[in-house]
């Protein structure tokens, strides 16, 4: 077990999944634009939901590489991290709408599981890391998620605590 790649990989986990949340809080109404813009499937429900942003998107894909190369890593690490963490991230809100879930309502299991299995488990051989680091990193994420989330709802940053 590699500590250091585990902390680095809990870290960009994080960064990428705080930017989107950091960017509404700095910007407020400022380039919001819905992914999806505004699309709903045959089933009535949005494709992705106003909470997923072109805002949000970009605050990941330019946050996580910087931050990746502050902490040793390659900043092309850090952007392939982001865009997987992102695509987790849409592929859940998917998951969820089509489940009949409100935005930002909490869904315990599969929130955070997507976001942060996708990226892991595709960089898993570049970081070194084994079966047991994956699973280590996996749950401590979705722990540490759980507490900050109710942290930054606290703080009145987020919209609501999971």
């Amino acid at each position: 077990m590699n500590s250091l790649v585990i902390g680095q990989v809990l870290f960009l986990l994080v960064v990428a999944n705080g930017a989107p949340i950091l960017a509404r809080r700095l910007l407020k109404h400022r380039f919001y634009r819905p992914l999806d813009g505004g699309l709903n499937l045959a089933d009535g429900r949005p494709l992705l939901g106003a909470s997923k942003t072109w805002r949000g998107l970009l605050a990941a894909l330019l946050l996580t590489p910087l931050m990746a190369g502050m902490i040793g890593l390659s900043l092309w690490l850090g952007l392939v991290f982001a865009l997987l963490t992102m695509a987790g991230d849409l592929l859940t809100s998917f998951i969820k709408r089509r489940l009949g879930m409100q935005a930002s309502s909490m869904a315990l299991g599969l929130d955070y599981l997507l976001e942060s299995l996708l990226p892991v488990l595709v960089l898993a051989p570049s970081l070194g890391l084994s079966v047991w680091d994956v699973f280590i990193i996996i749950v401590f994420f979705m722990i540490l998620a759980l507490l900050l989330s109710r942290i930054l709802f606290f703080l009145g940053i987020r919209k609501r605590p999971y």
